[in-house]
């Protein structure tokens, strides 16, 4: 089947040519006539099937026809995060190129003022995240009684990030005609409730069971110690056939802590977390992109937001704390039919939470013992905080002097840890740096 075949107007099966795709992927091929038909939709399909476009495609054929109105989005997508919400207006460019349609996105961070003008000059699709939406319509800012097709994309995401009473605000304030489309990797019950509230007779497509993970991913538990953890990723970068590598980490101290010690042993890295302002985290993520740096230390911030063409490998530094974590996360390679490579290191405290995984997933995950390898200097846990992480120039003179040494043959003391907090990186709303044009001007 071709995008052809779909039903999509020429303009667009030209600009869906000119990005490189020929064949659309299975939850395409099922969503897309459906949307057309103006039918509501429940969509399960794990992380990088192409449910972006699924959705983006259909929506530009129909707001082709009609004309805005100051204050009224014509169509809203709501995200659970500013990443997504960016990446989603980046499809509308590409692919709405030969279509005069304008475009608006509201998120935190960004001086309202702003948004508001793009707003009073009428826009076919509004993209937002759910708290900047609610502020703006609470100040009278933007009306939701002209939009006609609303999108919830990663419901199961919202879910978690506590957006759901949200959405359910949201809902009730837009027409009860109009044409609801639900996108999830998995359905928990409050999804499923959410959708029997505000969905109307929706084809519920499956493209996959689930909380199963990408078949083209090969995925290995890389048994270890905490102690051994940073000699052994560097065993597995230089080892394996790398091309470009994302490693998740569960705490944004540690994102920093190994992102400087990869530096420090010569690795291109950079990294990407929940304390990072907005301008800094495009700046890594273009280096990424670019090829400059070819591995990249993230926090779960970037677990869904990512998308990134070649990524042939995924290391779980720490293996993640919701089993539903694992799916995302290793779902950053195997994109688009290309192959990747998955590992996840693993303790004896990671037992319980690699058993989660398993039961979700419905698959028992190969197991690998590393080469030997010995601890480093650098493996001790007990830095200062203000010395840790900090450019060689500006740490002690005696940590500098301990870090040269060889590494020594005896086996290097472990020193008691707290217990792990529950901080996760909750991706915040916040923007610091001014939107693109394309963002709020519409398609060129």
């Amino acid at each position: 089947m071709s995008f052809a075949d779909l039903g999509l107007s020429d303009e667009l099966l030209r600009a869906v040519t000119e990005s490189g795709y020929t064949e659309p992927t299975p939850v395409q091929q099922q969503a897309i006539p459906s949307v057309l038909m103006m039918r509501d939709l429940i969509a399960i399909a794990q992380t990088g099937t192409g449910k972006t476009a699924a959705f983006v495609l259909p929506m530009i054929d129909i707001l082709g026809q009609g004309r805005t109105r100051a204050l009224m989005p014509r169509s809203l997508i709501l995200e659970p995060t500013r990443e997504l919400a960016a990446q989603v207006a980046e499809n509308f460019e590409k692919y709405g190129k030969y279509q005069k349609l304008s475009m608006a996105l509201l998120i935190g961070g960004v001086q309202m003022g702003d948004q508001v003008k793009a707003l009073e000059k009428g826009v076919d699709v509004l993209i937002a995240t759910p708290g900047r939406l609610m502020d703006l319509f609470e100040r009278g800012k933007i009306l939701l009684t002209g939009c006609d097709l609303l999108v919830i994309d990663e419901a199961d995401r919202m879910l978690d990030m506590g957006f759901i009473p949200d959405i359910e605000n949201i809902c009730t304030k837009l027409p009860s005609n109009r044409q609801t489309l639900l996108f999830s990797a998995t359905m928990p019950p409050p999804i499923k409730k959410l959708a029997d509230k505000f969905l109307s007779n929706p084809k519920t497509i499956e493209v996959a069971r689930p909380a199963t993970t990408n078949i083209n991913i090969a995925q290995f538990l890389v048994e270890t110690e905490n102690r051994k953890k940073r000699e052994v990723l560097r065993d597995l970068l230089r080892r394996e056939d790398v091309n470009t590598a994302i490693i998740f980490c569960n705490r944004k101290t540690t994102v920093r802590e190994l992102a400087t010690s990869l530096k420090r042993h010569r690795f291109a890295a950079g990294e990407i977390h929940g304390d990072m302002d907005q301008p800094s985290r495009l700046r890594e993520l273009d280096r990424f992109k670019s090829g400059d740096i070819n591995v990249l230390v993230a926090s779960d911030v970037a677990a869904r937001g990512l998308d990134v063409k070649g990524v042939s490998h995924v290391f779980n530094f720490d293996a993640p704390w919701h089993p539903d974590d694992y799916v995302h996360r290793i779902g950053r390679t195997g994109r688009a039919g290309a192959t990747g490579r998955a590992f996840t290191f693993v303790t004896k405290e990671d037992a319980e939470a690699i058993e989660n995984i398993e039961k979700l997933t419905g698959q028992t995950i190969e197991r690998i013992k590393p080469a030997k390898v010995e601890p480093t200097e650098e493996a001790r846990p007990a830095r200062s905080p203000r010395s840790a992480g900090a450019p060689e120039e500006e740490r002690p003179a005696r940590l500098r002097k301990t870090e040269a040494r060889v590494p020594s043959e005896k086996p290097v003391r472990q020193t008691r840890e707290r217990a792990p907090s529950r901080e996760v990186d909750q991706p915040d709303e916040g923007w610091n740096g001014p939107v693109p044009d394309f963002l709020s001007h519409g398609f060129n």
